[in-house]
């Protein structure tokens, strides 16, 4: 699945231009850096191979998402639409610039539910997030008409399915803008980084900006630029952006090789009929970064996941529903409205709701899925081996409880 497992020579001589000038930061020093703009060829390639007019680099995913919704607007008191199922960063940047994370139910996408985005939405509501997770995609004709009938922005966290896309269209382009996480174990990895795309001048313009302190970019001194509004150091270093310029030209490999090794092992778990997959909207536009699926119930799922832990080869398949990093369940310091510093008083008391808020839509859902990542350094044999010690494992846990 991720970058990482590609790493070489190409990576190594990227770097390797940027540590010979001596120039590690993105902007300025015009003259040691010697031609070498490693940030400003990654955002050119980025358009490039997704399909974007624009794209700004930033320090990680998270601060994209930051940087986006500040860019399109969103801010102090507005609400933003959002699945129970997700990363915590997706709630960590709502939160960040004042906004009210509304958190709604998923459906056997594992993204959001339109009915539940639908019954979510106020007066308040100015975005909605679908969050692309585990590399396929959420239904965006469904969530573009709401956004349209409503006049709501439409923001992508596409940070998991880089690659993904959906119609003919890169997952992270149809919205008002897209975000990707390039962390050390996405699809391609920077180490540490992320980007916003955007079709919108303005917004892209706002990005660059809000990521290196308002400065306005407009001048050949960077001391001399004006400060058109407030921003924060969310730059990206260009060692990062050497990294993730070596791995971009790699993505074709990756999705390749991860979509052959997907399609074995699926093929394996299906020839147990109590196993199901989850819905993918444009199966051809699936990243194949994971293989989720489902068994009938919580509690032989339970009993598939503790046989696996018992063999000691339950590694690289996770039980989201006992995660502490990606659904509701497990995010007590979100439900407390534990912080180091005073939130708001509408984001505290919307927080605090979430305590009693009925997710069990969802966890009829989460409780019974399971998602394999797919490795790219997987052999054929490697592929049959795991499908076989997983099909023993669902069987046992099918004999160990009845449906």
């Amino acid at each position: 699945m991720p970058g990482f497992e590609f790493w070489g020579e190409e990576e190594k001589k990227e770097v390797n231009d940027v540590l010979e000038t001596g120039i590690l930061m993105r902007y300025g020093f015009d003259a040691p850096r010697k031609g070498i703009w490693k940030s400003i060829e990654l955002e050119k390639e980025i358009c490039k191979t997704f399909g974007s007019k624009y794209a700004q680099l930033t320090s990680s995913g998270t601060s994209a998402l930051t940087t986006a919704m500040a860019a399109l607007g969103i801010g102090a008191g507005d609400e933003v639409i959002m699945p129970s199922f997700t990363f915590v960063a997706s709630f960590e940047a709502v939160l960040s610039v004042g906004a009210i994370p509304v958190l709604v139910d998923v459906d056997e996408t594992l993204t959001l539910n339109p009915q539940a985005v639908l019954n979510a939405i106020t007066r308040k509501t100015k975005c909605v997030m679908p969050v692309h997770m585990c590399g396929s995609m959420a239904d965006l004709d469904a969530l573009k008409h709401i956004c349209n009938e409503h006049n709501l922005i439409l923001l992508e966290d596409a940070c998991q399915s880089i690659g993904a896309t959906y119609k003919g269209k890169c997952i992270g382009t149809i919205g008002n803008a897209g975000t990707f996480s390039f962390d050390f174990v996405k699809t391609i990895t920077c180490a540490e980084g992320g980007v916003v795309m955007t079709n919108n001048e303005d917004v892209y313009t706002k990005c660059d900006g809000f990521t290196d302190h308002g400065h306005d970019h407009k001048g050949v001194d960077r001391g001399a630029d004006l400060h058109p509004f407030l921003g924060y150091n969310f730059r990206i270093s260009e060692l990062h952006a050497a990294v993730g310029l070596a791995q971009i030209k790699k993505l074709n490999t990756f999705l390749s090789i991860q979509r052959k090794n997907h399609s074995i092992l699926k093929n394996m778990l299906a020839q147990i009929p109590e196993v199901s997959f989850r819905v993918i909207p444009d199966e051809n536009g699936d990243s194949c970064t994971f293989l989720s699926w489902f068994l009938p119930t919580e509690e032989i799922t339970k009993a598939f996941v503790a046989e696996m832990k018992a063999q000691n080869i339950l590694a690289g398949n996770f039980y989201w529903y006992a995660n502490n990093w990606h659904y509701i369940k497990q995010w007590l310091h979100l439900k407390e409205a534990t912080s180091l510093y005073n939130l708001n008083a509408e984001q505290k008391t919307a927080l605090l709701k979430l305590q009693t808020q009925d997710f069990s839509a969802s966890d009829a859902i989460m409780s019974r899925c399971i998602s394999t990542s797919i490795s790219l350094l997987w052999s054929e044999e490697q592929i049959k081996d795991k499908g076989e010690k997983m099909v023993a494992a669902i069987k046992k846990a099918l004999q160990t409880v009845k449906v």
